[in-house]
């Protein structure tokens, strides 16, 4: 991963390219990606799928800094934040994109957009490993792997007519790690919530630390101020 982020990763084109550097002119026969030109989709620009995997990696790894980095990378709304970004990015910032150009002079271009395989894997990577939230039948997990600087996020679900406010609190800096989890001022063995369909409102609260009775260690590296 450290690779990736050293060679794949152009922060300030905002892409995650699949690799480097593209075919062109050359012998080898990878396969039908020697079909587009340079730095266009599978032949060395961003595939986005390829891209939120990253992002899934990094998380899994249980850095959150780089995983919020990351995504947020890949946000397309954050392509047209400027206007010069939405000249270059060219295509709808508000849905999924396949793939982004890579190679001048179109660099920074979106290609094939309401791309919706891009889209899945964009809300579970954001869902289930940046804020953590794995559901399996009636069992609810939520496990964060998130930026340092955030201090907390809410979740609304509902299941049915039944709704749960979960609201995570990380008042020590962490990247990873649930110290406590109630649910209804209750504390959830393993961690765990059984859920119900009883109709009713139930507030989860989850709070990121270390666990009661783990070894005690310092959050990492620094903090950055921003607002969420």
């Amino acid at each position: 991963m450290a690779s990736v982020d050293q060679y794949l990763v152009q922060r300030a084109e905002g892409l995650i390219i699949l690799f480097t550097p593209p075919f062109d002119k050359t012998k080898l026969d990878p396969g039908y990606i020697k079909g587009y030109v340079p730095g266009v989709r599978e032949n060395g620009g961003q595939y986005t799928h390829a891209a939120l995997w990253t992002v899934i990696a990094f998380a899994l790894l249980g850095d959150g800094d780089r995983a919020g980095e990351l995504f947020a990378l890949l946000n397309p709304i954050n392509h047209a934040s400027t206007r010069a970004g939405l000249h270059k990015y060219k295509v709808e910032p508000y849905v999924a994109v396949g793939d982004v150009y890579a190679v001048a002079p179109h660099t920074g271009r979106g290609g094939w957009t309401w791309y919706t395989g891009s889209a899945g894997w964009m809300y579970r990577a954001a869902l289930e490993y940046i804020l953590g939230f794995k559901l399996n039948g009636d069992l609810l997990r939520i496990d964060p792997c998130i930026p340092r600087a955030w201090r907390e996020f809410e979740i609304k679900y509902r299941r049915n007519d039944t709704t749960y406010r979960i609201k995570v609190e990380n008042p020590h800096s962490f990247c990873r790690g649930v110290a406590s989890v109630t649910l209804d001022g209750t504390i959830q063995k393993d961690n765990v919530v059984l859920l119900d369909q009883d109709g009713s409102d139930h507030d989860v609260i989850i709070v990121m630390g270390e666990k009661p009775g783990a070894r005690k260690r310092e959050p990492e590296g620094s903090v950055e101020s921003y607002s969420h």
